[in-house]
């Protein structure tokens, strides 16, 4: 980790291409992904849980909202590559979303959501041909084409850098 609270694992990659080792190391950390996000989350309290990760961000319990609702996007841009020719997903706003009345509720839900995700995209990840992980989307209002393979390397990061966050404020605070 580093110093910057915002990003303590460092920017997110901008990946196209993977080799199958990298690949399967990545899948494996997908499959690993809720359960090390759930440990940043043990035994906090409601006053723990409503404290922001940095001044100016998002609280702890609207970032474990957060991972499920970003990579239950993830998961459905990754079926809308593989079913259609180079779609345009939709973009959402990751900040209104974040204060959504659903976002000051009970974050085990959000944990179990996040754990059954992953077992569902893994399963699908883990049936595709070599072929399929150079299938891609558009995301508009990046103005950029991902790949399924920059795709996994990018909720990979995600997950762990949201989770990072968590770890951080924890250890700064000596929770």
């Amino acid at each position: 980790m580093n110093d910057d609270a915002r990003y303590p694992i460092g920017p997110q990659p901008q990946v196209d291409i993977l080799t199958p080792e990298e690949r399967l190391s990545l899948l494996d950390a997908l499959v690993q992904l809720p359960g090390s996000f759930r440990s940043a989350f043990a035994g906090l309290n409601d006053v723990q849980l409503d404290t922001p990760y940095r001044e100016g961000g998002w609280t702890l319990r609207q970032v474990a909202h957060h991972v499920p609702d970003s990579h239950m996007n993830a998961y459905i841009r990754t079926r809308l590559a593989l079913t259609e020719a180079s779609p345009t997903i939709r973009p959402y706003d990751q900040d209104a979303w974040a204060v959504l009345p659903d976002t000051g509720g009970d974050v085990a839900l959000s944990l179990d959501l996040l754990e059954a995700l992953h077992g569902r995209w893994v399963r699908l990840l883990s049936a595709l041909r070599p072929a399929d992980w150079a299938r891609t989307f558009v995301h508009p209002e990046y103005g950029r084409v991902y790949t399924l393979n920059g795709l996994l390397a990018s909720y990979v990061w995600h997950g762990r850098h949201h989770a990072a966050q968590v770890l951080g404020l924890r250890e700064r605070r000596g929770w």
